[in-house]
């Protein structure tokens, strides 16, 4: 069985704070209450167990890491984040780019966050949110006496498919990939390609308690201990596709585009 709750109790994050210990505090005080009656309440009152994992939204971790900019122009933000641009598009609300972060991460608007910040600021992604999940995760296991994982996310469209999903974009102590080749299915017929990103499936679970405008921006997850390891586990960086291996690395327009300056070129060489 899989449980999935969100953490209440947390308070507003500031740049500096310590979020291990801010999240540490809410789980003390939640299983402290044996409160079971509601959204935030730890099953049967119990604090962190082994094998649980705590996923944590990036916009807070971005906060306590005084991620903020003065960005009179989000679109300055963006470039000054941007590694590669993959595609652009012009709508109704204006350009919308879809880029390669520094990260890596390929998404809209390289994650820059223009919501829910002070007037005049904007919002980065952590610098390293690998490491920002080992610091976590390292304060709760020693806090709590137990091996816990933590996932850091991210909310990312995602080609050909409507809408979005929240993904990993940190991990500690969890295995990201769920690596089934070599296997067999039920039929007895080997698994060539099967790798489920179980990270990325967390994160979307986890999404679904935490919400979007509930404030809750953390949440345990229960039931997967499998996926709980060392802290020196790959992290989700190495989710990210190498763009040698990434048969979508520019979007059609702007490959069609490419190519036809090239075929020019060669043809006026």
């Amino acid at each position: 069985m899989l449980q999935v709750w969100a953490l209440s109790g947390l308070p507003e994050v500031d740049a500096g704070a310590n979020l291990a210990a801010l999240i540490g505090d809410a789980i003390g005080a939640v299983a402290g209450s044996g409160d079971v009656s509601g959204s935030g309440s730890i099953p049967d009152g119990e604090s962190l167990e082994n094998g649980d994992i705590v996923v944590i939204t990036s916009k807070i971790v971005s906060k306590a890491e005084g991620r903020f900019v003065v960005a009179a122009d989000r679109e300055d933000a963006i470039t000054a984040e941007t590694v590669r641009l993959v595609a652009w598009r012009t709508g109704p609300a204006g350009i919308t780019r879809i880029v390669e972060n520094k990260l890596g991460i390929v998404s809209a608007a390289a994650g820059v966050d223009a919501s829910n910040t002070p007037e005049g600021t904007i919002l980065l992604l952590p610098v390293d949110p690998d490491a920002s999940a080992r610091a976590i995760a390292q304060q709760l296991r020693e806090r709590f006496g137990v091996e816990v994982g933590v996932l850091i996310t991210d909310t990312l469209g995602r080609a050909w498919r409507d809408g979005q999903t929240d993904h990993a974009i940190g991990a500690a102590g969890v295995h990201v990939f769920e690596d089934l080749r070599g296997q067999t299915d039920a039929e007895g017929r080997p698994l060539v390609v099967t790798k489920p990103c179980v990270a990325d499936e967390i994160a979307a679970a986890a999404e679904l308690v935490k919400g979007k405008a509930s404030g809750l921006p953390v949440a345990i997850v229960r039931g997967r201990s499998d996926l709980v390891g060392p802290l020196d586990l790959p992290g989700a960086r190495s989710i990210v596709r190498p763009a040698e291996l990434d048969m979508f690395r520019r979007g059609a327009d702007e490959a069609y585009a490419d190519g036809y300056a090239a075929g020019v070129a060669e043809r006026d060489s």
